[in-house]
């Protein structure tokens, strides 16, 4: 049973790659588009659209690569403070290659890169000369007292006029960087602000997938939006600027609608009218209209909520996130009409740990709705257990027969216990999965369970503890929906691998 579409890329790609080129005929030609969110591996969009892929942006990008050129921003206090991406555990700095790469490897064409709010920081420095040794331009943006607040001072030479002018050659500039805060919409409003200056006709435009602007506040979709982002407090709300000026309801966030008068204003400024009357107009996004099922949206977009939710008793836990964090989730929790007993999976992981007198249990909903479970033994992690039973009752191998040789697991065992130092001798999902693939040269059986694996993509999944990182990584990395309870296995102050 495959996974269940409610949302069609095909008539996204093509309303959304429309919808960008009228934008630029608009502007005469030439259009900075601002991306919030994530280029690649958008995957909380397409977890609560599914039938939306992770890379779909750049995908609907290439369509246009001849007419697209990317340009990437980094903060320079990021450098400085070594700023990490916590779901690719690398710098910021780091990202910016990575990007690079990614985004030159499929055709797309990185014109330069900006390092905003550049006040001399050393790291910054050695970032730049990095970037020009490998032959990739770089420009330099500069703080500018009383952003973005005091207009005049901003579009004048001593603001946004002291800027670096990127040099851009083609009619679609996208302003993308590694992160938030990282100074997108200043490089948009410099580049504004100094084409204006050359008398070259430019415009402005964002696009950000969430919240969906045409459909309800409301809305599972945009409740799990705000769930993703309970902990920067971002709120929907309706366009206020929108409805006084259309009459019509749209939404948007509170950040976009608290600084829309000060971006109208700096509009203003530089070319004597701003082509906007409200934050939603500045949009691009087209996502709404490819939503073909609302039900299988909203059901999978009601069961992010809860995985929001646990990840956010899980964070504080760990001393990550806070009450408020938490207490937000369980709001948009009402007012979606869930609670965490509606996650199944959950509920299992918990019914096994108690019939195993507290044990760890991990529960993983499989595609046709089955639910297996793996408990703590002395070979295997429940993580790990759960994984081979998974794997087993997808490709129809009874559960009492082993898939893994004992011979394999004993020297790998040793060599954790007697050599590298772990005090736990029990295989974690990683080190079990290499154990799988090595048996799955000698044994048809355990081939079977090796490629059943990849049928655990969008699998639900649950623990009844905190996961050491390496499960979490490796449950992320096949592309099940892990979730666990807010608790550790052990006392310990100290838990590591």
């Amino acid at each position: 049973m495959g996974l269940k579409l409610g949302f069609d890329k095909d008539i996204y790609i093509s309303k959304q790659s429309e919808h960008i080129k009228n934008r630029i005929n608009q502007f005469g030609g030439k259009l900075y588009l601002e991306f919030g969110g994530k280029l690649f591996d958008d995957y909380h969009a397409s977890r609560v659209l599914p039938g939306f892929s992770p890379d779909i942006k750049v995908q609907m990008l290439k369509k246009m690569a001849d007419k697209v050129e990317i340009v990437m921003v980094i903060n320079a206090s990021d450098i400085e403070k070594s700023k990490m991406r916590s779901d690719l555990g690398i710098t910021y700095d780091a990202d910016v290659l990575r990007l690079y790469d990614a985004f030159t490897g499929i055709g797309l064409y990185v014109g330069s890169v900006v390092i905003a709010q550049f006040s001399g920081q050393p790291a910054a420095q050695k970032f730049k000369r990095k970037l020009e040794d490998l032959g990739i331009r770089v420009f330099l943006h500069y703080p500018i007292e009383g952003y973005p607040l005091n207009v005049k001072h901003i579009v004048s030479e001593e603001g946004l006029g002291k800027n670096d002018y990127i040099e851009t050659t083609r009619p679609l500039v996208v302003i993308t960087a590694p992160g938030p805060g990282s100074g997108k919409m200043a490089t948009c409003l410099s580049q504004l602000y100094h084409e204006h200056k050359r008398g070259i006709s430019a415009g402005y435009a964002k696009f950000e997938t969430f919240p969906i602007w045409n459909i309800p506040l409301k809305h599972p979709v945009n409740l799990a939006y705000e769930a993703a982002t309970a902990d920067l407090n971002d709120i929907n709300m309706i366009d206020p600027f929108h409805l006084e000026a259309y009459g019509e309801t749209a939404v948007n966030y509170n950040r976009d609608v608290e600084i829309f008068p000060v971006l109208n204003a700096i509009f203003e400024k530089i070319a004597g009218k701003s082509p906007y009357k409200s934050p939603t107009d500045m949009g691009v996004n087209m996502a709404g209209y490819a939503i073909v099922d609302n039900d299988i949206v909203c059901k999978a977009s009601r069961e992010e909520i809860i995985r929001r939710y646990y990840t956010a008793l899980c964070n504080r836990r760990i001393g990550i996130d806070t009450d408020d964090t938490v207490n937000k989730i369980e709001l948009l929790m009402k007012q979606a009409e869930i609670t965490p007993e509606d996650r199944k999976c959950a509920s299992v992981a918990l019914a096994k740990s108690e019939a195993t007198e507290g044990q760890p249990a991990v529960a993983i909903e499989l595609p046709d709705g089955r639910i297996v479970t793996g408990k703590t033994s002395q070979l295997f992690g429940a993580s790990s257990a759960a994984l081979l039973n998974a794997a087993k009752a997808i490709a129809g191998i009874e559960k009492t027969v082993p898939v893994i040789r004992r011979e394999i697991i004993e020297p790998v065992q040793s060599l954790k216990t007697n050599m590298l130092g772990n005090h736990n001798p029990r295989l974690h999902s990683d080190e079990t999965l290499v154990a799988l693939s090595i048996s799955a040269a000698g044994s048809e059986t355990a081939k079977k369970a090796f490629n059943a694996l990849r049928e655990l993509r969008d699998c639900e999944a649950h623990s009844t503890v905190i996961l050491a990182q390496v499960d979490q990584d490796t449950y992320r990395k096949l592309g099940i929906r892990l979730t666990c309870e807010p608790k550790y296995q052990t006392k310990k102050l100290f838990h590591g691998r």
